[in-house]
C-alpha cells in the first residue's frame, strides 16, 4: 500500500481534488443515501466488513441505545445507519476533514439528528456512550488501533459495549488477548476473515 493511500484517508490533504460520489444502501425497509469522495475511507462502496458489523450488532443486540459514538466514521456509514434504525443519538468524529464534513452532509440527507466533528481518536470527545463502534484504521498501525480500542471504556456508560470489527489476518487474536485485561471479549461473528466483536468493561 503506497503512502498516498496511507496519507489520504487518515490525514488531511487539502490539495486532493473532489470527485463527489453517491453510495446506496438498504436493510430491511430502510433506505440510506451516502455522500462519498476521494480521500475517505471505501470511497467507492460500503465497506464489507462495516457492514457485516452494523448487520450482526442489530440482529444481536437486545438493548436499549441512547446515544452512540462512530469513532474514525468516515462518511458516517455505521453511525447513521444505527442511529437511524435504533431512534439513536449519535456522534461521529474522525481525524480527517473531509470525513467529517461528508458525515454532515449525510446526516442531513438521511434526516438524522446527531452530531459531528474532527477528532483524533477521543482527543475532543467528552460525552458517555451507550455503544461505541469502531472499524479501526489497521493500515495506521497496531498502536493507534489499541489506542481507539483501549481508551474507549473512559467514554462508555457503565453497562455500555464497544463493537468493533477487525480481520483475521490484520491481528485479530493478538488484539483480543491485549483487550481481555480491560474487557469482556465476545466475538459475536466470523465472515470470510472479518471477526465481529463485542466487548464491556471488566
Amino acid at each position: 500500500m503506497n503512502g498516498d493511500f496511507l496519507e489520504h484517508y487518515f490525514t488531511n490533504n487539502e490539495a486532493l481534488k473532489s470527485e463527489l460520489r453517491i453510495i446506496k444502501y438498504k436493510i430491511d425497509t430502510h433506505e440510506f443515501i451516502f455522500y462519498s469522495d476521494n480521500g475517505v475511507f471505501s470511497k467507492n462502496k460500503i465497506d464489507f466488513g462495516s457492514k457485516v458489523l452494523v448487520e450482526t450488532f442489530l440482529k444481536e443486540n437486545k438493548k436499549n441505545v441512547d446515544n452512540l459514538l462512530d469513532v474514525g466514521c468516515g462518511y458516517g456509514f455505521m453511525g447513521i445507519v444505527l442511529a437511524k434504525i435504533l431512534n439513536a443519538k449519535p456522534t461521529l468524529v474522525d481525524v480527517n476533514k473531509r470525513a467529517v464534513h461528508l458525515t454532515k452532509m449525510n446526516l442531513k440527507e438521511n434526516k438524522i439528528e446527531g452530531e459531528t466533528f474532527v477528532s483524533d481518536i477521543y482527543e475532543t470527545v467528552q460525552n458517555q456512550f451507550d455503544l461505541i463502534i469502531t472499524n479501526p484504521p489497521i493500515r495506521a498501525g497496531k498502536k493507534i488501533v489499541l489506542k481507539i480500542l483501549q481508551e474507549a471504556k473512559n467514554h462508555l456508560k457503565e453497562e455500555g459495549e464497544l463493537w468493533f470489527v477487525i480481520r483475521k489476518d490484520q491481528g485479530a487474536k493478538s488484539i483480543i488477548k491485549e483487550l481481555e485485561f480491560e474487557y469482556k471479549i465476545e466475538i459475536v461473528q466470523k465472515e470470510k476473515g472479518f471477526f465481529i466483536i463485542k466487548s464491556k468493561k471488566r
